[in-house]
């Protein structure tokens, strides 16, 4: 049985405190916010508390705040020798006060409060300075459900990175096609069975290989069709910085 603390309530802490409280061989001990009324609804199902002070001991005490925040919360932990992690994508793993057992649990995946979500789908980066901090984490990982991977602080960075690509970039053009469609009273339920089917593409094949359209074809009397439909500057300058792309990575 692992014991854990959790620290913060955002969209991370909020999912990671409903996948704890559910697991298997976790024991949630306590959660901790700043603002208690943001967690004073659970206090029937955690112990719950905004004092640094009145922390219980637990094998692993988990910061899932805003990225500025990491450190100086973990300065201001009033122990040390413990196993303090983080859960940011970013935040290296010495941003941690030295006084800690330091790791990273990072879990890889978009997360709003509103959206339920399945721990099965959410791989978990690793990282840790000893081994033995190691094998908790990935116990934990496990108790979770989740795929663990053991990754280092460069490589989440990486990840991060290429995370805002698949993720928020992509919800971006998502807004941008919503706005397209809805100015012409089309509804954009039309589309999501084409989202779908693009990201269950690209679990199986390349995104090289899964590319098509009039960029990739060179199709040049339909882009110009394109940017000729598009009323918003904003949406012609995406449109010809990703068909550019697209030319160049298809020699075209």
């Amino acid at each position: 049985m692992i014991s854990v603390v959790l620290i913060g309530a955002g969209n991370v802490a909020t999912h990671l405190y409903h996948a704890l409280n559910k697991a298997k061989n976790v024991d949630l001990r306590q959660w901790y916010n700043r603002s208690l009324p943001s967690i004073e609804s659970y206090k029937n199902q955690v112990s719950i508390t905004n004092n640094l002070n009145d922390l219980v001991e637990a094998d692993v005490y988990i910061i899932a705040v805003s990225d500025d925040a990491v450190k100086p919360l973990s300065i201001a932990l009033p122990f040390e020798n413990r196993l303090v992690v983080h859960t940011s994508g970013s935040v290296g793993i010495h941003d941690l006060d030295k006084k800690h057992k330091r790791g990273v649990l990072y879990p890889l995946q978009t997360f709003s409060k509103s959206s339920e979500l399945d721990f099965s789908n959410v791989p978990i980066c690793i990282e840790t300075l000893e081994k033995e901090d190691f094998k908790t984490l990935s116990t934990l990982a496990k108790a979770l459900g989740s795929t663990y991977y053991k990754i280092n602080t460069e490589q989440r960075q990486t990840l991060h990175l290429s995370a805002v690509f698949v993720n928020n970039f992509t919800n971006q053009l998502y807004r941008v096609a919503h706005e397209i469609s809805d100015a012409k009273s089309i509804d954009f339920d039309i589309l999501k069975p084409l989202i779908l089917e693009t990201a269950k593409k690209v679990q199986h094949i390349s995104p090289y290989m899964a590319q098509t359209g009039p960029a990739k074809r060179n199709d040049k009397k339909t882009i110009k069709k394109h940017l000729k439909l598009l009323e918003h500057q904003d949406h012609k300058a995406i449109y010809q910085l990703l068909t550019n792309a697209i030319k160049k990575t298809h020699g075209r």
